[in-house]
């Protein structure tokens, strides 16, 4: 026999066991409580005035007796003369109808009907306490998922743009598959390999495409899976896991988002439970206690690699630390090859041109804009997807959708032009500035216009000029309207670039240590996300004195970027009215374009064949100047400017 017919067979005993004692404890209260008399005795007790009440129900009679007791008895098939001896005697009669007869057994089953069914609910109960995890009350089975992919396979071909980090996990895959190549020179698998790196950077996809090269099981699960409502589930759960894997071995086991439990313990401060701290030493014990889990590799991932614990950091737990980064061009150039696959594309695509307008984007970014192009395409119709699309999907996930619905007055569509060309003439002459890229009017999410400028390379540092020239362009907007409009009729569409530059020039002063006066210190405190553990014991004290020498030092650079823009623009008036002018006739001109305005050249645009020389846009158009914009009417929305600088 069995477990499942032994089991059966001791719950089959046990339903028969409390079947005959609740037999025996029913009998027993019936005989005690009701007695059955004979009919010539029941009526002597009539005729005796012993009879309190009678329930007559067909040819059965029940009552009770003057002291309480209850008696039963049954009556002859004629008597007609019961009603009046009962009656005579003031005997309270109850009568009711003759009910159908029941089936034993149907009578023993309606009896039995509750016993049975809290019988069957705790058998139910017990039953899933001892069952799995998927069960109501598996709390404590792992939530670990075998991954087993057939279809929509990931492997290392699908992977581009990490290639530092696909080589580390490809040495774990072809440990995996050949452990004698390494073990014959001493060398230990790894026993853990942290994913570190901003959201969007891969790191989920690098574990699928481990999954799919490695030949061995590769269980998942995420970090919010060990925390529940029940104290001591996740480390029940941890524990289950490493059985699994155990069982399974050699295999994966992939933790994604791990910085849910692997907090820094203590980090509650004393309040609350402490069901992650639990959890987390229970990981660490998994991973490195006294019983060695051979040939289980944890992989985790991780964007918030600051909270996690030391104790999990440290080689024998997690012995690799490998970084995903954002791609640089080389890499955001191969992430789009791979997405461009699955798109139907133009002659014209070039993925070199777009990856160099996408400085700092993740290959998430990267993905988006290819299956925005393609809905783009789709909207219009196309059989494929041109580089006019990549463009117009680029400039949307940069800037914003376009709102082309917008109602605007011709007043502020001229202010907003020169507010743009003032950007767009300080960043062609200040020195040291990134190439200008594009300058638009079209409202774009939450602005009214946009200048953008890209760098021709990814840059991992910015020397002292560059910053100034940044910072001059910035101003370039508010100049450009203080010049054209007067002092008096500045709006505030600056605001945002003022935000810019006071955060840039605080960080010159504060931690780059940019200010001669202040000398190579940082006064800027951590301004990492607030994590309590972490916040309380940083502080961070300056004098006042020193205080308003930093605020001094902000204030000079800042002011000394607007005296930069001010200078620029006073000497290139002239270019600054050509370049708005063709604002307003083209509302988005690329670098070239204003190239070509400013050489006298024309402007082509393919859509509508117009071709306007400056001489044209001259006699089209008059430059406003300070006495026509006192008569103009205030504005009742103020353009405001964004620039990306990413």
């Amino acid at each position: 026999m069995n477990s499942s017919g032994k089991n059966l067979a001791i719950w089959v005993v046990v339903a028969l066991v409390l079947v005959i004692v609740f037999n025996m404890f029913e009998g027993g209260k019936r005989d005690v409580k009701t007695a059955n008399v004979a009919y010539s005795e029941f009526l002597k007790l009539v005729e005796s005035d012993n009879i309190s009440d009678v329930s007559i129900v067909g040819r059965t009679i029940t009552g009770h007796l003057d002291d309480g007791t209850k008696f039963s008895t049954y009556t002859p098939p004629n008597d007609p003369s019961l009603i009046d001896k009962l009656t005579r005697k003031n005997v309270i009669i109850k009568s009711a109808p003759e009910e159908e007869a029941v089936s034993p057994l149907l009578g023993l089953f309606l009896n039995w009907l509750p016993m049975l069914l809290f019988i069957g609910i705790w058998i139910f109960f017990m039953r899933q306490m001892q069952g799995g995890g998927s069960r109501t009350l598996g709390f404590g089975r792992s939530k670990a998922k075998l991954l087993t992919e057939k279809q929509g396979k990931v492997t290392f071909k699908d992977v581009a743009g990490v290639d530092e980090a696909k080589e580390e996990l490809e040495e774990v895959v072809e440990y995996l598959k050949n452990p004698i190549k390494f073990q014959r020179l001493g060398g230990k698998i790894p026993k853990g390999v942290l994913l570190v790196g901003p959201p969007g950077t891969g790191k989920t996809l690098i574990a699928r495409a481990v999954a799919g090269e490695a030949n061995v099981p590769f269980f998942t699960i995420s970090g919010s899976d060990f925390v529940e409502m029940f104290v001591g589930v996740g480390a029940s759960r941890v524990r289950d896991m490493f059985e699994q894997g155990k069982k399974n071995s050699p295999c994966i086991i992939f933790v994604d988002e791990i910085d849910a439990v692997g907090r820094h313990r203590g980090a509650g401060l004393g309040g609350g439970n402490d069901e992650r701290e639990q959890t987390l030493n229970q990981l660490l014990v998994e991973m490195d206690g006294f019983e060695t889990n051979e040939g289980v590799i944890l992989i985790a991932a991780t964007n918030r690699p600051d909270v996690l614990d030391p104790a999990l950091l440290r080689p024998g737990r997690f012995d690799r630390q490998v970084v995903v980064p954002n791609p640089d061009i080389m890499g955001r150039e191969k992430i789009l090859k791979v997405h461009m696959k699955k798109v139907p594309l133009a002659p014209d695509v070039n993925a070199r041109t777009i990856a160099r307008g996408t400085p700092g984007f993740s290959g998430a970014d990267l993905a988006n804009i290819v299956n925005e192009a393609a809905l783009l395409a789709a909207r219009k119709n196309k059989k494929n997807v041109s580089m006019e699309e990549f463009e117009e999907a680029k400039d949307k996930v940069m800037m914003g959708s376009e709102r082309r619905s917008m109602v605007m007055t011709e007043d502020e569509k001229e202010k907003t032009a020169y507010h743009e060309a003032g950007h767009a003439l300080v960043m062609l002459y200040a020195k040291g500035h990134e190439p200008l890229h594009k300058v638009t009017i079209i409202p774009r999410g939450r602005a009214l216009g946009v200048t953008m400028w890209l760098p021709e390379r990814d840059k991992l540092a910015h020397t002292f000029n560059e910053l100034n020239a940044q910072l001059a362009s910035l101003f370039g907007g508010r100049i450009a309207e203080e010049l054209i409009y007067g002092k008096e009729n500045i709006t505030t569409g600056a605001g945002n670039d003022i935000q810019q530059a006071t955060n840039l020039a605080k960080r010159m002063v504060k931690e780059f240590g940019f200010s001669d006066k202040l000398g190579p210190l940082r006064y800027e405190s951590n301004q990492e996300e607030i994590f309590l553990g972490h916040s309380v014991a940083q502080q961070t004290n300056i004098s006042d004195e020193t205080a308003r020498l930093i605020d001094t030092e902000i204030k000079h650079l800042v002011e000394s970027g607007e005296l930069k823009a001010k200078e620029i623009i006073t000497s290139k008036l002239k270019e600054l009215h050509i370049i708005a002018k063709g604002l307003l006739e083209f509302e988005t001109l690329s670098a070239e374009d204003i190239t070509n305005l400013l050489k006298g050249k024309k402007v082509k645009r393919e859509d509508n064949g117009n071709s306007e020389s400056v001489d044209e846009l001259k006699k089209k158009t008059k430059t406003p100047n300070k006495s026509t914009a006192d008569k103009k009417k205030p504005l009742s929305s103020v353009p405001i400017t964004v620039k990306n600088t990413t």
